[in-house]
This record gives C-alpha cells, sequence and structure tokens, in this order.
C-alpha cells in the first residue's frame, strides 16, 4: 500500500528526505501523517522518524539550507523547516523507564523499538519517502477496520503513562468504528488504572476533553468513558445520557465542544477541566439558561448565534423535546434586533441608578414578548 497525498510529494519534504538518505540515514513518516493519509483525512503534522541522532539531524538539515530548530531535542526531536513546511523529525527511541506522566527514553536504531513504545496500533506505522507504507506490529488491518487497539498489553501501555486512558477514548471517537464497539481489553484496563488518572495535570484533561468532545459523534466514547468510571473520576456527577440525543440534533450542524460540554455537565467543570475565563463564562451561560423560558430571537439578541444556538440544542436534548419551529430564523432575528429604547429616551426625566433600573426593566420585558414590542409600549 502506498501513499499519495499531495503534502507526501510536496518539494521541501522530498527534499529532506533526499539529505537524510544522502547521508546514509533513514526517513520514514509516521504517526499520525501515515495514519490520517490511509484514512482519507486531512494531514496537518508530518512527523518522520530516523536513525540519525538530533545533532547530526541539525548538521544535514542545515547544510542542505533548512533551517533546524531544536524544539524537544531531549527528547530526540528536531523541527526542520523545509520548503515553508514544519518537519517533526525525531530520533527512533526506546523508553528506558516510565513513571505513569514521562518517561526517560534512549536512541534506538531499530524500528521495531520505536514502534513498540507508541500507543496505538494505528499510531505505529511507518511510510517511505515514496509512500510506501511500512507495518512493523501488524497495525494497518486495525486501521483499515477503524479498529482502535493498544500497542501490546493495554495495561502495559497505560502503566507507562496514564494519559493514554484518555487517548483511548478520544481517539475511538475520531477514527473508531462505534458499529464494532469499543476494544474490550482496552476498555478493562482503563477501569482497572483509574487511580493514574489523579497524577495528570488538569491541563492535559481538559485538552484532551475539549479534543474528544469536539469529535463528530463523541456520544458512544464517552458512554464507554462512563461505563470504566472513567467521566466520574475526571468530571464528577457528569452525566452523558443527553449527548447522543444533542449529536442527533445537531444534523447539519458543526460540533461545540461547549455545547457537548454543558450538556453533560459535572461539578466544578472549571477547575475539573481547567477552563480558561471565557469558556467557564459560556459553560455557566449555557447552563443557567437552560431551564429559563427565554425564545431563541432573545437568546440570540442577549448572547450572540453560538452560545444561543448551543442553548436551544441543549435544552431540546436534556428536556427530550423537539427544536421550536422555526428556531434558526427567530434566533437570527435576535441577533439582528436592537432594543428600540436607548438611554437617551430616559433622560433627562431619569438618570443615575434610576435610568439603569428603569433600562433593565425595559429590556427584561422586552426579551420576554419575544423582542415584538416596540418603542411606545415599552416606554408606557
Amino acid at each position: 500500500m502506498k501513499i499519495a497525498d499531495p503534502w507526501i510529494n510536496a518539494e521541501g519534504t522530498q527534499a529532506l528526505c533526499r539529505a537524510l538518505g544522502n547521508a546514509g540515514y533513514g526517513a520514514l513518516f509516521v504517526g499520525g501523517c501515515v495514519r490520517n493519509a490511509l484514512m482519507g483525512l486531512p494531514v496537518s503534522d508530518i512527523d518522520i522518524a530516523t536513525d540519525a541522532v538530533p545533532k547530526i539531524v541539525s548538521d544535514i538539515a542545515e547544510k542542505a539550507g533548512f533551517r533546524a530548530i531544536p524544539t524537544g531535542i531531549d527528547h530526540g526531536t528536531v523541527t526542520v523547516i523545509a520548503g515553508g513546511i514544519a518537519h517533526e523529525v525525531t530520533t527512533f527511541r526506546r523508553d528506558v523507564t516510565t513513571d505513569g506522566r514521562r518517561a526517560v527514553v534512549a536512541f534506538a536504531t531499530d524500528i521495531a523499538q520505536d514502534a513498540a513504545r507508541r500507543d496505538f496500533t494505528m499510531n505505529a506505522l511507518y511510510a517511505q519517502a515514496d509512500g510506501t507504507v511500512i507495518d512493523p506490529l501488524g497495525g494497518l488491518p486495525d486501521l483499515l477496520a477503524r479498529r482502535l487497539r493498544f500497542v501490546g498489553e493495554p495495561e502495559a501501555r497505560i502503566r507507562e503513562d496514564y494519559l493514554r486512558i484518555l487517548r483511548f477514548f478520544r481517539f475511538y471517537a475520531v477514527y473508531g468504528n462505534p458499529e464494532q464497539g469499543i476494544d474490550a481489553p482496552g476498555l478493562a484496563a482503563c477501569a482497572a488504572h483509574l487511580d493514574g488518572l489523579s497524577g495528570l495535570s488538569r491541563e492535559r484533561i481538559g485538552a484532551e476533553m475539549r479534543k474528544l468532545l469536539a469529535a463528530t459523534d463523541p456520544a458512544p466514547a464517552v458512554a464507554s468513558m462512563a461505563q470504566a468510571g472513567v467521566l466520574a473520576q475526571i468530571l464528577p456527577a457528569a452525566d452523558p445520557r443527553a449527548l447522543a440525543p444533542l449529536v442527533h440534533l445537531e444534523t447539519g450542524i458543526a460540533p461545540d465542544w461547549q455545547a457537548r460540554l454543558a450538556v453533560i455537565g459535572g461539578q466544578d467543570v472549571a477547575n475539573a477541566l481547567r477552563l480558561s475565563k471565557i469558556e467557564n463564562i459560556t459553560n455557566r451561560v449555557i447552563r443557567d439558561e437552560i431551564g429559563t423560558s427565554l425564545s431563541p430571537a432573545a437568546l440570540g439578541w442577549k448572547y450572540g448565534g453560538t452560545i444561543a444556538q448551543a442553548i436551544v440544542l441543549c435544552r431540546a436534548a436534556l428536556f427530550e423535546t423537539p427544536l421550536p419551529k422555526g428556531w434558526q430564523a427567530q434566533l437570527a432575528r435576535g441577533v439582528a434586533a436592537q432594543l428600540p429604547v436607548s438611554a437617551a429616551d430616559l433622560m433627562p426625566a431619569l438618570d443615575g441608578p434610576a435610568l439603569g433600573i428603569r433600562l433593565r426593566e425595559i429590556e427584561t420585558r422586552w426579551l420576554a414578548s419575544d423582542l415584538k414590542l416596540g418603542k411606545a409600549d415599552l416606554l408606557a
């Protein structure tokens, strides 16, 4: 099998591979770029594995006229800019020791050792410069079947890095086949090592959850997380039952991880996932407005289209009700609307705090009227 995507034939990419090859070293594409190319998905990052150590990679790159940046030199990675494209070039590695969060690695010259330390079989695929796929661990059938499996023994892979528990569910959401179901040994291994999640930073947990919830349909993965006890461990009191209905209601609408997060809820979400200030405000607004009676138009005026849309969808998913008729048009009407009354209409009769109170009263009445009351009615 060969990869023939445009990225692999880019002039700079091929020139870098030739430079390494001419110096007597290998250059193999690996990981996400190979996986996504074989699945017909976009490729954003180009990773190259080589038997050349970082100092030699830098020397070869600079001699060829490329820019070499020691972005991860301690872990064997040099970023090479060739033809305006960033390539992460990493020396073959093998794990020496692991503690569940980080690994001490040593350089290797054997592709089998490099492949053995990777997390999932679909990520342990390599490709030569001409696109020929190399499959040292038999991961290609798994990839083509969209079957997510750990490399080797699942519990051993998890003990090396407990973040792989969350990556297991994220990769299943993005690349797995929900009709086949999640890998049972992998799920059991995740359930057996829940305590390891407590050693992960909330920033890393939050980053994984954002990516998972942004998948086209994360509902099966999140349900499996709940089954294994993982969801309760990282987000206490979260309930995934309304997530599948929400995804169904989103048909034709771009995925919104904030809406998905709001619909599953949880305790102290901002701290558990290290949400930014803006993300936390958005989450709280959606959650607070789900139980109100504001119309789609009123929500659109008050919060803008994105948040208002999330509120309308979450309401329907959580309360198991149909979406309001013409809700998208009504929401757009609200986004474009302007409050008919301004402060100038109330002055000079009112000023200071009294003016602010009166304006808020008028705004409340206008929102309750579905933005239909005019200026005369609001001033009456």
